[in-house]
């Protein structure tokens, strides 16, 4: 096998991980390339896996370089929460020879486009695996941002921001503001709006076929356009923001033994009650 090495440097841990971690690679792959820095474009590169050694911030940055030529990822933890980066250092070896023997699982998620118009020109197009979102910035007042789907005008939120996520996505900063959790394997995005001004407006859940846009008619001194946590520009009177699916999935490898569910009770302390001890669909009678 041919995998690609990729972490960002400045997080602590990580080249120290790298270090350790190349000669169990080197067992059962060659490492044709390896970016610590995050900026490298990988788009022209080939490999059968991409190897990202962090957390999930590393899993965003390396999907941003690969763009349009998605290559599985082996998503290795070595941050705090690690939603998406579920295999721990460990795990490796074994996830590494069961992929040489083409015995893994390779799941496929949702990714997006995201359109900046102004007066009516295309300004900027970004991939993103997780979110967009407008953030209303200082002086930090109420901001008014009007929803389309599919050039329909959905309604007026005032809040402050809007964020248009990926099912990925809807563990990250759409779950913070009150959000669905939504399956990763699912097509379709949520809008949650941030701290409306009003109790009827509620997160809405929508296919991954259609075209959702938001104008901000009077935006704040600070009206940004966020696309997966990096600041894309600041929004003018009348900017459209369009979201809309990608022409490619990002590609993740499953590591053996780790479920979805498993993942929310252990990274996000969801289900309350759960025993391990007790037996797989066994109910408890307390």
């Amino acid at each position: 096998m041919r995998v690609v090495l990729l972490g960002f440097g400045g997080k602590p841990g990580v080249l120290e991980g790298a270090d350790r971690l190349r000669p169990v690679i080197g067992q059962y792959a060659e490492i044709v390339a390896e970016d610590f820095t995050g900026t490298r474009p990988l788009t022209d590169l080939e490999a059968d896996l991409a190897i990202v050694l962090g957390g999930d911030g590393s899993i965003l940055r390396a999907a941003r370089q690969m763009g349009y030529h998605q290559v599985p990822v082996v998503a290795v933890n070595l941050g705090r929460l690690g939603f998406l980066a579920d295999l721990t250092p460990e795990e490796l070896p074994q996830l590494l020879q069961q992929a040489a023997a083409g015995r893994v699982q390779i799941r496929e998620h949702l990714m997006f486009e995201c359109r900046l118009f102004r007066r009516g020109r295309e300004v900027g197009c970004l991939l993103g695996l997780n979110e967009t979102a407008v953030l209303a910035g200082p002086p930090f007042a109420l901001l008014e941002i009007e929803l389309y789907i599919d050039g329909e005008l959905v309604t007026t939120y005032s809040c402050d921001g809007l964020i248009i996520s990926t099912p990925v996505g809807s563990t990250a900063h759409s779950l913070s503001a009150g959000g669905p959790i939504l399956r990763k394997e699912l097509q379709a995005f949520v809008i949650s709006p941030i701290s409306p001004h009003t109790l009827t407006n509620r997160p809405v859940v929508d296919g991954a076929d259609r075209v959702y846009e938001m104008v901000v008619p009077q935006p704040q001194k600070g009206t940004a356009l966020v696309v997966d946590g990096q600041v894309v520009d600041s929004l003018q009177p009348g900017d459209k923001v369009r979201v809309e699916r990608a022409p490619v999935r990002f590609r993740l490898v499953q590591p053996p033994g780790h479920s979805y569910y498993r993942t929310l009770r252990e990274k996000l302390g969801w289900g309350g009650r759960w025993h391990p001890g007790r037996p797989k669909g066994i109910a408890s009678d307390q």
